[in-house]
């Protein structure tokens, strides 16, 4: 079988995710960077029995719009398609859900999904180090229940639950943008990586609030350190997260 993984994974964690699935199935797996503004997404063709994983982590909730404005272009060709979104320990609310309506607008057949814990890619005390090793035991147990799925023939669309609400929650916009300080070496790193080109080669240092997506990708690869974001902002915010990313959330399977 023919394995494809699509990421939206600006800071890695929901790569990990991804990857520790696909491991499980020892076969050689393409793989579709969404967060790639040049690719040409309606380019990918698929067949019937190809195995599809789409992971994308969770923005306040909901799919990142970028990932499901890309993700709407791509023909799935009922292929067959395990969702997968990764969250900071919060709560994934509606992203779940919305992903696999676009995957199944998108013409996938989904057969499976799932949901993971990594890292908060801006509050880095919240599943600071996830996935761990318990989380990698537990995403490999479901990979190996999704191939046995599969192999017994039975990997038809299912009316499994999964847990969200139609209409989903409203989208947040992205209100940390990080700007670089004076250990920027305008080496434009940030600006070629940018998934939303939301950072200008002609202005390095700063970056366009309206397309900023606060990915922290910038932050997450910048060579010198020097991109940041507000730092009072973040603590308020860890602040006001701290009940509900306390407590470690299990990872999840829908099949």
């Amino acid at each position: 079988m023919k394995v494809t993984q699509i990421v939206f994974s600006p800071t890695g964690g929901t790569q990990q995710v991804a990857d520790t699935i696909t491991a499980e199935w020892e076969n050689h797996v393409n793989k579709v960077d969404l967060t790639n503004p040049k690719n040409n997404y309606s380019t990918l063709n698929f067949l019937q029995d190809d195995i599809v994983v789409v992971a994308v982590p969770s923005y306040g909730g909901r799919v990142p719009a970028l990932a499901a404005e890309r993700l709407a272009k791509i023909n799935g060709n009922q292929a067959q398609c395990i969702v997968i979104c990764v969250y900071g320990n919060r709560a994934y609310e509606d992203t779940l859900l919305e992903l696999r309506d676009i995957a199944e607008q998108s013409n996938f057949k989904v057969i499976a999904a799932i949901s993971a814990i990594a890292e908060h890619s801006i509050m880095h005390q919240y599943a600071t180090g996830r996935p761990d090793q318990k989380d990698k035991d537990e995403l490999r147990n479901f990979a190996g229940k999704i191939l046995k799925k599969i192999k017994n023939c039975n990997a038809e669309t299912s009316t499994f639950q999964i847990p969200g609400n139609r209409p989903y929650k409203k989208s947040g916009g992205g209100s940390l943008i990080p700007k670089a300080n004076d250990k920027c070496v305008n080496c434009g790193h940030c600006a070629e990586r940018c998934p939303a080109q939301a950072i200008s080669k002609k202005n390095i240092k700063s970056s366009d609030s309206k397309k900023c997506i606060s990915c922290m990708r910038c932050v997450v690869q910048c060579p010198q350190s020097a991109r940041k974001v507000n730092g009072a902002m973040v603590s308020v915010a860890a602040l006001a997260l701290k009940k509900a990313c306390s407590e470690r959330k299990d990872n999840e399977l829908y099949i």
